[in-house]
């Protein structure tokens, strides 16, 4: 592939006015994605150095959100009763990256009362789904195609790392992408200043487009509640609640050198799709630090007390791999949930046809990223003492 520098930039207006023309829309919302979507666009066009798939991906990416946008919002406008649908005691998985929680929310996403998102839905949200075709609608095997050209035919070896799939429960990562504030830019692309940029920016506007967008995926197509997951909620957890007061939330946890070296290596591969410029040094240091951040955010409000702790149900990794299905029956005991024999059936036949490995193994170590583990671990004490979690990868 080609480096991407001697190529146009992607700019913001060229970018307004192809989604305006393709959408024959002109209204995109409030204004609240402006200023993430330019410091995106400079992250991309000064530093990302992107190739020429990754220039393609990043152009249809952002084309798409704004798509999203426009539409979403002449929806809105059109049945503004959409916005007084209720969103009730989600479960909100919570987490650092390699913990186990991508596995947890697909098995809640078994159980047949649980409403998740499913990977097509939020990428191609409107027109709104509807039940009677949730498991069948057309845009189902668009957005598969879709997946199949991008990471099919480049990295195929990404999904032993990460399960994909156009029917499986999504982050919450691309719903907050609608705002142009989510850390999906980050795995996609190398942009460690928009990261930065978005460390520090208040979440609440995120969160209120959230719950927009739950309300519009489930007005048509509604369950008895919501299972959300993301990594990225660790830096929101006030803002979460602010919006959904009665969130019920899990946190997963694992040792953290493992979680870094782990995320630096699925980085490394990931990102070297859309440039052929990437440093696994420089990702598995930038990330090693923004996760310390994270906790000590996410920590400082679970000790301010503003929640309960009976709100908060802590996985760790080791526990929840010997009987994931089990795990999710203390969840539901936690939060008084009837854990109905449907969804465990359905959840343990999952499991079955989904083990751990079944693309097979995930290998690195910390050393091949530069990364010192004694260091690491001093770094992250704070955390192993908080939550009981044991370290011992690379020492």
């Amino acid at each position: 592939m080609s480096d991407g520098g001697a190529m146009n930039e992607l700019e913001e207006y060229a970018l307004l006015d192809e989604a305006m023309q393709n959408t024959d829309l002109s209204d995109f919302g409030d204004d609240e994605f402006r200023d993430g979507l330019r410091v995106l666009l400079k992250a991309l066009n000064g530093e990302a150095r992107l190739n020429a798939f990754g220039r393609a991906f990043a152009h249809g990416d952002i084309l798409r959100n704004l798509e999203n946008r426009l539409r979403v919002t002449e929806d809105l406008k059109c049945h503004p009763e959409i916005l007084d649908v209720k969103i009730v005691q989600p479960i909100v998985v919570v987490s650092l990256p390699r913990t186990g929680s991508t596995i947890l929310h697909h098995l809640l996403a078994q159980d047949p009362d649980n409403r998740y998102v499913a990977t097509w839905e939020c990428n191609l949200l409107s027109p709104p789904p509807e039940a009677a075709s949730w498991d069948s609608d057309p845009r189902i095997a668009e957005w598969g195609q879709v997946m199949a050209a991008a990471h099919g035919t480049e990295v195929p070896e990404f999904e032993a790392m990460h399960p994909m799939g156009a029917r499986l429960a999504e982050e919450c990562l691309t719903l907050m992408a609608f705002d142009f504030k989510s850390q999906l830019f980050n795995y996609q692309f190398n942009v460690p200043s928009y990261e930065l940029w978005l460390e520090e920016q208040d979440l609440l506007s995120v969160y209120s487009t959230h719950r927009r967008l739950l309300q519009y995926l489930q007005w048509r197509c509604p369950r008895k509640r919501w299972v959300l997951k993301a990594v990225g909620h660790l830096w929101g957890l006030r803002e979460i609640f602010e919006i959904y007061p009665d969130a019920r939330l899990v946190q997963t946890h694992r040792d953290p050198l493992r979680v870094i070296g782990s995320l630096t290596s699925l980085m490394t591969l990931g990102l070297s799709m859309t440039s052929d410029h990437v440093d696994a040094a420089l990702i598995g240091a930038h990330w090693a630090t923004s996760w310390v951040k994270a906790l000590e955010k996410s920590i400082a409000f679970r000790d301010s007390g503003v929640i309960p702790e009976e709100r908060f149900f802590d996985v760790h990794y080791e526990e929840s791999m010997v009987d994931p299905v089990g795990m999710v029956g203390r969840v539901y005991a936690h939060f008084g949930i009837e854990f109905k024999a449907l969804a465990r059936q359905r959840m343990a036949a999952y499991f079955d046809q989904n083990p751990k490995d079944r693309l097979g193994a995930h290998r690195y170590t910390l050393q091949q990223y530069g990364l010192d583990p004694g260091e690491l671990k001093r770094r992250y004490q704070f955390y192993l003492d908080r939550f009981g979690v044991e370290c011992s990868f690379g020492l």
